[in-house]
């Protein structure tokens, strides 16, 4: 599946944008600026996706690498 695949799966099930998620993260502390913040790691972001939207896995890792920069294809 590709990255843009996921992003369309994600919003599909959550109703939320890529934008949307990245100012979710900020609200939530885990970004500053469009940048994760030091010492946030990866699981953090991932259980709270998992938690909160029930995302699986991979979705909430296609999310992690949306916070990190990765761009849509």
């Amino acid at each position: 599946m590709s990255f843009q695949a996921y992003l369309n799966n994600i919003q599909e099930k959550t109703g939320k944008t890529p934008s949307d998620f990245k100012e979710l993260a900020e609200k939530k502390g885990y970004t500053h600026n469009g940048k994760i913040k030091d010492g946030v790691k990866a699981t953090q972001i991932t259980d709270w996706l998992k938690q909160d939207f029930e995302l699986g896995h991979g979705h909430s890792m296609a999310i992690y690498a949306l916070l990190k920069g990765k761009k849509p294809d």
